[in-house]
């Protein structure tokens, strides 16, 4: 699975709050379980955290933990 790294245009805006990612501290992230798609750029992880909330991207994606559960860590 390879990917190009480029840099993203200056004007480049974030995915969730659509503010200039450069004007803060940009992420870069790809779907790479997706054939390694297109990147989606946020101004920050709290725009990242958002985004993965309010898409409910982490259903289905954890572990399930169990707080009596010995046999773990």
């Amino acid at each position: 699975m390879s990917t190009t790294v480029s840099t993203p245009e200056t004007d480049e805006t974030c995915a969730y709050c659509e503010s200039r990612i450069f004007d803060h501290d940009p992420i870069c992230v790809r779907d790479c379980d997706d054939d390694c798609g297109s990147p989606k750029y946020f101004c920050n992880y709290a725009c990242l955290s958002a985004y993965i909330d309010e898409n409910n991207l982490t259903t289905g994606n954890a572990c399930e933990w169990t707080p009596d559960d010995t046999s773990c860590c």
